[in-house]
C-alpha cells in the first residue's frame, strides 16, 4: 500500500503548488485534504499489480462436469468458455477472483481432449500441470453421473502430492440429489462440498472455504532465490532447445531436473561471460503432446507455469517467418505476468545485410507495442552472438527493477502536462493532483487525479516515461485513481 510518506514532494498541480524540501509530510497531507476526499489507503497494490504473490487456485475434473460454469459463477462474470462438447480450447484460462476481501488467480484446466491419446494420459498431463501450478486444488466430479475411472485416476495422481484439495460435487441441484453424493467420501479427500454451479447454489459458502484453505501468498513465489531465473519460451522449432544447448554444453555449470514428471520444466544454469543464470526450458515437454487436439491450451499452460518462478522472459522468435498471433499471445503472456522481456531472432547468420536491414523495419511495425524489448540476433546453432544475451539481459533486469523518487516523478508531471494538457472533455477538464511509483518488479505508478483520464493519454505518459528514464525490457502499470472535490 502506498503511505504519506509515499506523496513526500508531490505535485499539486491544480493550484500550482510544487512541494518542495520545506513542506513536509503532514503539510502535503493537509493541503491535499483541504480539497479532495482521499481514502485511508491511497491505492490498493491489488488494482495495479494484479498476479503479484497472489494464491492460486486451480480447478481440475474430466471433461462436461461443469468446471468453466463454476469458474464463471465463482469470480462473478462470464468469462470462462462454456460448451457441452468436451474438448474445447481456450486461450484465456486464468482469471482474477475475489472473495472477502482476498485476492486470489482462479484457473480453469478445462480444453483438453481424450479423442487422440487416451483419456488417462490426458488426464494425468492435466494433473501434473495443475499442481504445477497450484497452492489449492477444486475436483470438480459430477453429482449426477457418479464417480467414473477417470475420476478415481485423477484422484491417485492427486494423492501423490502434497498441494491441498477440495473435493466439489457439482450438478446437486436439491436436498434429494445431495443426499446421493454419500459414496464419494470413499475417494478418501474428505467431506463433498455440494454445488450447483449452473443455479449458483453453494458457490457463496465455497468461496468461503477456499478463502479460508488458501495460503496468504503463492508457494512458487519462495522460489525466486539464487541466479536470476530466465523463461525460455516460444513457438515449436524457433532454436529454444538449440539454444539451450549451445550454452550448456560450452559452458555448463550445474544441470538439474525440478523433481516430478516429464511435464515439469528443466532448470538449467549455465554461464554466460562468467555470470550465471538459471534458465526454465519448456521445450522438451512441448514436443510430447504436439499430436493432441489441445496442443496449444498445454503450451499455455506451461509458458505460465514458467513465467510464475522467472524475472525475465527471453521469447525466441524465427528471423526467416512472419510474426505469428502465437507469438504475440506469447508476449501478452509475458506482459500480464508482469515479466521482463528479451526479444531473440534465431538464424540471423543466414541473412544478407539488405534483408536485415528491411526486417529490423519490419520488426519494429510489428511488435510496435514491445519496442522497449531488447533485441538480440543470433544463431543458436553454430554460437554467433549468443555472448550477447548477457547484456540484454542485464538491461531488461535493471529496467524492471527501476524506481523513480517520488519528486523527480512528479516535475516530470508538471513538466509534462504543461507541455501536453489533458483534452477537454464534457467542458470539463481532468488534472492530475500528484504521481506516485508504488512498486517494481514491474514498474508500477498511481496517478491521483480529479476525473477520468484518457487511455490514450495514459499511453502517452508512458512514452514519455520510457524516455525519460528508460524501462528497457519492463512492462509498465500505471493506475488512475480518481479523487472527488470535497463537499463545501
Amino acid at each position: 500500500m502506498a503511505t504519506e510518506e509515499d506523496i513526500t514532494k508531490s505535485l499539486l498541480i491544480e493550484s500550482q503548488i510544487w512541494i518542495t524540501e520545506d513542506i513536509n509530510d503532514d503539510q502535503v497531507v493537509e493541503e491535499l485534504e483541504k480539497e479532495y476526499s482521499f481514502d485511508e489507503d491511497f491505492i490498493d497494490e491489488e488494482e495495479v499489480l494484479p498476479h503479484k504473490n497472489r494464491p492460486r487456485v486451480v480447478v481440475i475434473g474430466r471433461p462436461n462436469v461443469g468446471k468453466s460454469t463454476l469458474v464463471n459463477r465463482l469470480i462473478g462474470r462470464r468469462e470462462a468458455v462454456v460448451q457441452d462438447t468436451p474438448g474445447v480450447t481456450r486461450d484465456r484460462i486464468q482469471y482474477d477472483a475475489e472473495w472477502s476481501g482476498k485476492h486470489f488467480i482462479l484457473i480453469d484446466t478445462g480444453g483438453w481432449s481424450s479423442e487422440k491419446t487416451g483419456l488417462l494420459p490426458k488426464i494425468s498431463e492435466q494433473v501434473q500441470i495443475a499442481i504445477d501450478q497450484a497452492d489449492l486444488i477444486l475436483f470438480i466430479v459430477d453429482a449426477q453421473v457418479g464417480l467414473t475411472e477417470d475420476d478415481e485416476a485423477v484422484v491417485k495422481l492427486i494423492r501423490r502430492n502434497s498441494v491441498p484439495v477440495i473435493l466439489v460435487a457439482n450438478k446437486v441441484d436439491g436436498i434429494e440429489a445431495e443426499a446421493q453424493i454419500g459414496n464419494l467420501w470413499s475417494l478418501g479427500l474428505g467431506e463433498p462440498f455440494p454445488v450447483s454451479a449452473l443455479h449458483g447454489r453453494g458457490s457463496g459458502d465455497l468461496l468461503e472455504l477456499v478463502v479460508s484453505r488458501m495460503p496468504d501468498e503463492s508457494r512458487i513465489q519462495d522460489q525466486l532465490k539464487g541466479p536470476t531465473k530466465v523463461a525460455l519460451i516460444g513457438r515449436p522449432n524457433v532454436g529454444k532447445s538449440s539454444l539451450l544447448n549451445k550454452l550448456t554444453k560450452s559452458n555448463r555449470s550445474v544441470v538439474s531436473e525440478i523433481a516430478g514428471t516429464t511435464v515439469d520444466p528443466v532448470d538449467e544454469i549455465v554461464m554466460i561471460n562468467d555470470e550465471a543464470w538459471n534458465f526454465i526450458d519448456t521445450a522438451g515437454i512441448r514436443r510430447r503432446v504436439r499430436e493432441s487436439s489441445g496442443y496449444e491450451y498445454y503450451a499455455s499452460l506451461r509458458t505460465q507455469a514458467a513465467l510464475e518462478r522467472a524475472e525475465i522472459a527471453l521469447l525466441i522468435l524465427e528471423s526467416s517467418e512472419n510474426i505469428t498471433d502465437q507469438d504475440r499471445k506469447l508476449i501478452n503472456l509475458v506482459t500480464e505476468a508482469g515479466r521482463a522481456l528479451v526479444l531473440v531472432f534465431n538464424k540471423w547468420d543466414l541473412l544478407d545485410e539488405d534483408r536485415r536491414e528491411m526486417l529490423e523495419k519490419e520488426i519494429d511495425l510489428d511488435l510496435h507495442n514491445v519496442r522497449w524489448a531488447p533485441r538480440v540476433n543470433l544463431s543458436a546453432l553454430t554460437g554467433w552472438h549468443v555472448d550477447r544475451l548477457s547484456t540484454a539481459l542485464h538491461t531488461a533486469y535493471a529496467g524492471w527493477s527501476t524506481r523513480i523518487a517520488t519528486s523527480k516523478l512528479n516535475q516530470f508531471i508538471k513538466e509534462f502536462i504543461a507541455a501536453n494538457p489533458h483534452p477537454v472533455r464534457g467542458g470539463k477538464q481532468s488534472k492530475i493532483l500528484f504521481a506516485t511509483q508504488i512498486g517494481q518488479k514491474p514498474p508500477a505508478f498511481a496517478l491521483f487525479t480529479t476525473g477520468m483520464i484518457d487511455e490514450s493519454y495514459t499511453r502517452f505518459i508512458e512514452r514519455r516515461l520510457r524516455e525519460e528514464y528508460g524501462f528497457l525490457g519492463s512492462p509498465i502499470h500505471i493506475k488512475v485513481k480518481i479523487r472527488e472535490r470535497r463537499k463545501r
